[in-house]
């Protein structure tokens, strides 16, 4: 009857894939189990083949997975228990558990992945440790940087014209720890945090809140061991954004890639399979018409910029940004910290001062600004260039944002801006328009006082728009 049971259970897990689906696994089990042929599965028997950690590691430490994590998913592999046998003990993996393992983590609830999430972060059995989640949340986010950059799905982004992914790795999973909170509604945090015992209904709680956790074992498990090769894998999708506009202008951005996937999870879904630059003070100057003037009428857009303390922060703009003396935007702006720590502040309903750019007017504030209101915005960099703030006694009215820069006033190192989603028709493909491209009278009266157009060949090259590799 056992033997009924085990091959029931393994049935049901093995309908959640689709058949191609399933002769996927079936080939990645047989290869790391060293035989061949499937056809143990296709009658419903679980073939008596195993997989050890020396086999998962030969085949995968070299390459797409770091050995941390490699170590990981075997221990979650053993921890399936199957029917009538002691788990935890053998050293083999069956494949009823490699297959389990899949269906559970790939396509189960949190209810289902919480077990094996629990063995994933700690060996024994019981509570596990702040410290020991904080371990397997780094090793979670290293392995999927590492594993995109290694299938070559980063879309144009790369560990080199990016910042420092080793400190983005740290500042997402504080971020993601941020959120775990006791069964009494407290969220430890800091040294306490890292000494707390969690339970496994309060890190079940907190992969169901976090849907993060949840794709980054997907991205790993499907991109790492290169399961399910055979339909396109959703989870990637708009995981990372295509990038466009810096390759090969040498150019370092000020995002790194963790920061690039959590910020690019909290844009509007229509706007997150793309982001392309439109400024940068490190390409075009520092100078806050050169500023305007690269991001006037493009779209919704991510201003980042840094403070000479090393403060990286900035603000996702929903609409496009015109020089007027009113308020602009809606709720879908937010605010944003990238270092020294990852964090979004959405809008709070207490006013609407969402975006605000002005420049060359005598009565009103001239400068770019989100969030609070003149003289005292969330974020703000003045018109003299170089010159900005970020006030928040305590927070800022807008978006509930803090101090985003490390002085209140600062003083500007680097900025970006990068337009997200595709750029409006209006914006055209053709470089920054000058005001004789857009006032024809204009052009008329110079070429009637006999002069041509000095600007004619200083024009932005024209970014070719296939993928960049």
């Amino acid at each position: 009857k056992m033997g009924n049971a085990e091959s029931n259970a393994y049935r049901n897990h093995l309908s959640r894939f689709l058949p191609e689906e399933q002769s996927d696994i079936d080939g990645v089990f047989d290869t790391l189990s060293g035989s061949s042929g499937s056809a143990g599965a296709k009658n419903g028997k679980a073939t008596k083949k195993t997989v050890t950690l020396a086999a998962l590691q030969a085949a995968y430490m070299r390459e797409p997975l770091p050995q941390q994590m490699t170590v990981r998913l075997c221990n979650g592999m053993k921890s399936i228990d199957l029917a009538g046998k002691s788990s935890g003990l053998s050293e083999q993996i069956a494949k009823e558990q490699f297959v389990i393992f899949m269906s559970n983590l790939l396509k189960g609830n949190a209810d289902e992945k919480i077990t094996i999430i629990m063995r994933m972060i700690s060996k024994t059995e019981g509570p596990v440790k702040g410290k020991q989640i904080q371990e397997f949340t780094e090793d979670l986010i290293m392995s999927v940087v590492h594993v995109l950059s290694y299938r070559k799905e980063l879309k144009g982004w790369n560990l080199e014209n990016t910042g420092d992914s080793a400190s983005g790795v740290k500042a997402l999973a504080c971020q993601l720890l941020s959120e775990l909170k006791l069964a009494d509604g407290t969220k430890p945090v800091g040294p306490e945090l890292m000494e707390t015992h969690f339970d496994q209904s309060v890190i079940e709680d907190w992969v169901y809140r976090v849907p993060q956790i949840s794709v980054f074992l997907s991205v790993v498990i499907r991109q790492g061991l290169h399961v399910l090769r055979s339909l396109p894998d959703q989870t990637i999708v708009n995981l990372v954004p295509g990038c466009k506009g810096i390759k090969g202008r040498g150019l370092v951005s000020l995002f790194d890639i963790p920061s690039i996937i959590y910020i690019n999870s909290h844009l509007p879904a229509e706007l997150q399979h793309k982001w392309q630059l439109l400024f940068s003070s490190r390409l075009h100057g520092e100078s806050f018409s050169q500023l305007c003037g690269h991001i006037v009428n493009k779209g919704p857009c991510i201003v980042i910029l840094k403070d000479l303390d090393g403060y990286i922060f900035g603000g996702f703009a929903s609409h496009s940004w015109e020089v007027k003396p009113q308020f602009q935007g809606d709720n879908r702006c937010f605010l944003f910290s990238v270092f020294p720590s990852l964090a979004v502040y959405t809008y709070t309903g207490y006013n609407d001062h969402y975006m605000y750019l002005n420049h060359g007017q005598q009565t009103m504030p001239n400068g770019l600004g989100m969030g609070g209101q003149h003289g005292y915005f969330g974020l703000w960099i003045d018109s003299d260039y170089g010159k900005g703030h970020s006030k928040a006694k305590p927070r800022c009215t807008t978006y509930n944002s803090p101090q985003l820069s490390a002085k209140e006033d600062f003083t500007l190192d680097a900025v970006e801006v990068w337009a997200v989603g595709d750029l409006p028709e209006s914006a055209g493909t053709k470089g920054t328009k000058s005001i004789l491209d857009v006032d024809p009278e204009a052009q008329a009266l110079l070429e009637m006082t006999g002069k041509s157009r000095q600007s004619e060949g200083l024009r932005e090259p024209i970014e070719d728009e296939d993928e960049d590799d």
